[in-house]
């Protein structure tokens, strides 16, 4: 099985190409991330790993919810590479990846993901055993209330720890914590052998800000 997943909604955005078996990976933070910029990424991967677009089985990729910018960008990037060898295409919410990553990385299955929405807000969501719960957007004083159990995780706890912890009665944060398109694959991987399909249809971002997206297309 070959995968391209793309991932370029939060402030880090990486490229993992996966093919026989081997992941080739690029990522990129700090700089003005643009459609451009990404599909050179792209390119260097499928150079390095001696992979053509074409031969891939699917591409993953999150939709969102994330940085506006970065959510349309990742949307269309992955439209054009769908659209251009006919390839399916399987995503994710950005809050999701976030959760299953961290639920790796530091062994526990009780994560409560919150990513910066500006505008004093958060996109938050719960990860338990696999399953993301309650993703929607919030003042950080409105976040559900859970346990010390709960580890903390994603830009939102960097800006607003003290309201989020006080709401939340989290202790325990990793704030320094971002998407990234390597689990993108294993989460795609996971989600297949669970029964989850891939599609031909138009991917489609996710803002929860309603309004935002409302205007963007006006």
């Amino acid at each position: 099985m070959n995968i391209l997943a793309i991932d370029t909604c939060t402030e880090v955005a990486s490229i993992t190409l996966y093919s026989s078996g081997i992941k080739t990976s690029r990522k990129v933070s700090d700089i003005a991330k643009s459609s451009g910029h990404i599909l050179k990424l792209c390119d260097e991967v499928f150079s390095e790993a001696d992979t053509k677009l074409s031969e891939v089985d699917f591409i993953a990729y999150t939709k969102g919810p994330g940085a506006f910018t970065g959510v349309r960008m990742c949307i269309g990037v992955v439209q054009g590479l769908s659209l251009a060898c006919n390839l399916p295409t399987l995503g994710f919410s950005t809050l999701e990846l976030l959760g299953y990553r961290a639920s790796k990385k530091f062994n526990t299955e009780k994560i409560a993901a919150a990513i910066d929405a500006r505008m004093g807000e958060v996109y938050w969501a719960v990860y338990i055993e696999g399953i993301v719960k309650s993703e929607r957007i919030c003042k950080p004083e409105q976040v559900d209330k859970l346990s010390a159990e709960f580890l903390g995780v994603g830009s939102g706890w960097k800006i607003y720890k003290d309201s989020l912890i006080k709401a939340s009665e989290i202790e325990c944060v990793e704030p320094e914590f971002y998407p990234d398109s390597s689990d993108l694959v294993d989460l795609s991987i996971l989600s297949i052998d669970l029964g989850k399909k891939v599609t031909h249809e138009l991917p489609q971002p996710t803002y929860l800000r309603n309004n935002v997206a409302q205007k963007s297309l006006k």
